[in-house]
Parts: structure tokens; sequence; C-alpha cells
């Protein structure tokens, strides 16, 4: 008896989408569908967006006012609900809607469709669906687009805090646009991973204090954060963290102080790096003075000789410079002797290596 109704009620949507006469969808097996099943992701930020859907084909019908009515509610795609998934809480065309899982369903019009994102997930396209349902309904505009011959979803126009899902049929679009509170939704996230295990590591604090400090965004927090990565375990990095944090926030002194102490904990080698860093921000005579420090912390170090060889070259003394070099390229691991063997070729040439940064 349940086989017998099944298979009227796929009788009756197959009609509904045109299906072709003897074509039988089994409602016990796992068989091909006229109709194939298709899912999208588009994460933004740290939140995933996942639309599954079924994707019906216009095989050479009238789709818009006909396959499918105009003021009627529509499973937006075929057979099972489409959903569209969200990790996090999200902004749909301004509007805020929670995380979780929804049943999308579309109301056409000539001039405007409702987006409908219904509680109900798990239903069979919408022949179940009622108003009392809604999580939020959206109004938007139908655009013009070139022809699909089954219909499709996609995340277009994607930014670092928003993107458009498109559902596109035939030679329409329909465009819905899709924002997160990036970092509102990062921050809670960080509050939550550190109580796990990461908490223990000097590590997960300095990223998430790194985080913060790159998006200009809770400064307070990103210096708690940091402060606890200090107590876990004093290194060169989180204290150069610090000290960047404090200057962004105006507190010159105290950036400077947390700088001198990461100094004293550095390596030649982060010496070194730190170094390149204020190069590669065109602060050339304050990373000559940490590529001096790295050689006076460890003159043995090879990567330490690249530096050497950079003031040299910047001084034109370019015989140093490719002794300096070779000494750098003779200690580098494999995978980084290409990095050097072009310098090298630089220096031998006489041509200064500071400017190709």
């Amino acid at each position: 008896m349940l086989k017998y109704w099944l298979s009227v009620v796929l009788a009756i949507a197959g009609f509904s989408l045109g299906i072709p006469a003897g074509f039988s969808q089994s409602p016990v097996l796992d068989l091909p569908r006229d109709s194939q099943g298709a899912a999208v992701t588009q994460r933004i930020g740290i939140t995933n967006i996942t639309i599954e859907y079924h994707r019906p084909l216009v095989k050479g019908r009238t789709v818009w006012g006909k396959v499918v009515p105009y003021g009627e509610v529509w499973r937006a795609g075929a057979n099972e609900n489409t959903t569209i998934a969200f990790t996090n809480p999200v902004s749909i065309e301004g509007r805020p809607l929670a995380a979780g899982i929804y049943g999308l369903h579309m109301i056409p019009g000539e001039n405007e469709w409702t987006v409908i994102f219904s509680k109900v997930h798990t239903a069979w396209g919408s022949f179940t669906y009622r108003e009392a349902d809604d999580a939020l309904r959206v109004t938007v505009k139908p655009q013009p687009s070139d022809m699909h011959e089954a219909l499709s979803y996609d995340f277009e126009e994607v930014k670092a805090d928003s993107a458009v899902a498109a559902m596109r049929w035939e030679k329409l679009a329909v465009p819905i646009k899709i924002g997160v509170n990036v970092h509102e939704v990062v921050q809670t996230s960080l509050h939550t991973q550190l109580q796990g295990l990461v908490q223990y590591t000097w590590e997960a604090w300095d990223d998430a204090a790194s985080y913060l400090l790159a998006q200009k965004y809770d400064l307070d927090d990103a210096l708690n954060y940091e402060q606890t990565s200090i107590r876990i375990e004093p290194r060169f990095d989180n204290f150069l963290t610090k000290s960047r944090i404090l200057e962004a926030m105006g507190r010159k002194d105290e950036a400077e102080a947390a700088k001198n102490q990461a100094i004293q904990r550095a390596t030649a080698a982060q010496l070194y790096y730190y170094g390149r860093q204020l190069q590669q921000q065109g602060k050339q005579d304050q990373a000559f003075d940490f590529y001096r420090r790295a050689a006076q912390k460890d003159p043995n170090d090879w990567v330490v000789h690249d530096g050497t060889a950079r003031i040299y070259a910047s001084q034109g003394d370019f015989d140093s410079a490719v002794k300096e070099m070779k000494i750098s390229l003779a200690g580098a691991p494999d995978n980084w002797k290409i990095f050097f063997e072009p310098l090298l070729k630089k220096l031998e040439a006489k041509e200064d290596i500071n400017k190709m940064n």
C-alpha cells in the first residue's frame, strides 16, 4: 500500500514537471532520476553555505508561468526539498537568519519573487509547505540570464563578507544576497575554540591575537589573548605580536618595551626573518640593523649570511656579497636552494638584490 501511494505521489510530481510518459522513479530503489541531484558550497569567512537540490531540465518547454506557475509556492528545484544550510548566523537581503538547515521555496512572479526559508527541510517538494513554518521571507527581483537547460545554483559576487546565491533556469536568474558578520562569527568561534585542547598552546592564543590585529578588530581582546600566550610560553613570536598590538593601540613606549623583550628571546634566524619583513615593508635601514643583530647572535647560521650579503650589496661590495651568498647556498636545505640560486647569479652580475623587493 505504501509503495502504491508513493507511486501516485511520484506520478503526480512527474506530471507537474513534465517527466516523459513511461518514466518511473522507484520509491524503494536507488535508480537514476530525470532531475539529477547536485550540491554547491561557498565559504564566507569561516561560515559554510551549502545548497542541495535536484536539477529539472527545460526540454523545450515554457518554464515560467507554465511548468512553474506564477503566484504558487515552488520547491525551487525538483524532487525532495531544496535545502540551504548555514553553519553560522547570516543575513539574507539584509535580514537576519539563524544558523541551521532550511527548506528553500520560492513564489515566482513576473516582476518579483518571494524567497522562503522554511524551518522544515525534510519534506518532499512543496506539497506539505505551511507558511507557519517560515523562518524568513524576502522579496527579490528576477533577472534575465543566458540559457540554462538544467536548473543550477551557484555563488557569484563573492566578497570577504558576502556572496550572491543565484538560481538559474531557462533564461531567468534569481539572485539572493547572503551576508556574514565575519568578525563577530570569528570572535565567537575563537572563544569556543580556545576552551578546547588548543588553549594549552602558546600558538593558539598568538594566532587568535594576530588575526584580530590583522583585522584591526577588538584590540583589547587581542592583547588579552597575547598576554595568555606569553604566560604559557614567553617567546620571540608572542612578544613581537604584543609589540605590534600595543603600537596599533597607540601605546608606543609599551610597544617598544615588548619589542625589546622579543629581541632578547630571538634566535638568529628569527632576527633575520624579522629583518626580511621590515625590508619588504620598505624599512631598509631597520632591516639591516636586524641582519647585523642576527650575525652577532649566530654568525654560523646559514640563513644569516643572506642578510649579510644584502648589506654588502647595498654598499656596492659585490665580491663580499657573493662570498656570503655562496655560504647561504651551501648551507641551505635542498628545497631552499631554488630561492638563493637566482640571488647569487644577480650578485655575480653586480646587481643589488635589495631592489628586487
